[in-house]
């Protein structure tokens, strides 16, 4: 007999009736599950464990499936921005109020997820969950140029062009995509002897790191980036310390220092 809740697991804690039947769990499972509060039904033929995502169980009750930048948050991915309405996979037309729909005729796989997200997506949103997936070695990323080959994939293959596996944030693939839009030769985690690895390098002059500080909060993360800033200083490459808050909400300011800096250098010359 199998685990109910171990299927339930395989679906995210939210599943409807005729999948958890489809992987053998009986009506008498679920009925005496249900009665002992191990799970609930929460819509008509949907059944969730207790604290189940609130937002999946609105999908799964659709009837729908997570898809998209919706999928891509669930999945664990990179997201820059959580959008304001879910995004829905459904294999018909029909359109639900609140709700983004995406044709799928499955429900939608890691590689449906990111191209989803490529096509739907402005660039730098498809960028960086594209790069994640290809960071966190989910997906391979000569797979995912097979899956762009076709004539209408010309701005999907672009973008997926700036992915960089040895990407090590979100903030870094942030940089690296403005850096380029605005002509900048980049180059990402260039070897620093007695620093380790220098987020980004623009026109081969400048250094570019991303400040952890929201995202190392343990005390260790947050003293080796200062050791880190110290060594570009005492090597004599000048490097610009940039927040998450600059590079999302900022991004022309972001620019502009760039531009800036550079400027000063060649003065300097």
């Amino acid at each position: 007999m199998v685990n109910l809740l171990e299927v339930l697991s395989n679906y995210d804690g939210v599943a409807r009736a005729k999948h958890l039947a489809a992987a053998g769990v009986t009506e008498f499972q679920l009925k005496a599950a249900t009665g002992r509060g191990d799970v609930s039904r929460v819509a008509r033929g949907v059944y969730a464990v207790p604290g189940a995502d609130p937002q999946l169980i609105s999908i799964r009750s659709l009837p729908a499936e997570p898809g998209c930048v919706s999928a891509a948050q669930l999945r664990g991915l990179w997201v820059l921005t959580t959008p304001e309405q879910p995004h829905v996979a459904v294999p018909h037309s029909r359109r639900y109020p609140g709700f983004v729909s995406h044709r799928s005729v499955a429900a939608p796989t890691l590689m449906d997820t990111v191209v989803q997200c490529l096509r739907c997506l402005p660039d730098i949103d498809g960028l960086v969950i594209a790069e994640s997936a290809v960071v966190l070695k989910a997906l391979p990323l000569h797979g995912l140029r097979r899956r762009l080959g076709g004539r209408n994939d010309a701005r999907e293959r672009r973008i997926v062009a700036g992915i960089v596996p040895q990407s090590q944030s979100v903030m870094e693939c942030m940089a690296r995509y403005l850096l380029r839009r605005a002509g900048f030769h980049v180059e990402s985690q260039v070897n620093i002897p007695g620093m380790g690895h220098l987020d980004l390098m623009v026109d081969g002059r400048l250094g570019i790191e991303t400040d952890g500080a929201g995202f190392h909060m343990d005390r260790t993360s947050f003293e080796e980036d200062r050791r880190r800033w110290n060594v570009t200083t005492r090597l004599g490459i000048p490097t610009l310390v940039v927040s998450y808050a600059l590079l999302k909400h900022h991004p022309q300011e972001f620019i502009a220092l760039v531009r800036d800096a550079l400027n000063k250098l060649s003065a300097a010359a």
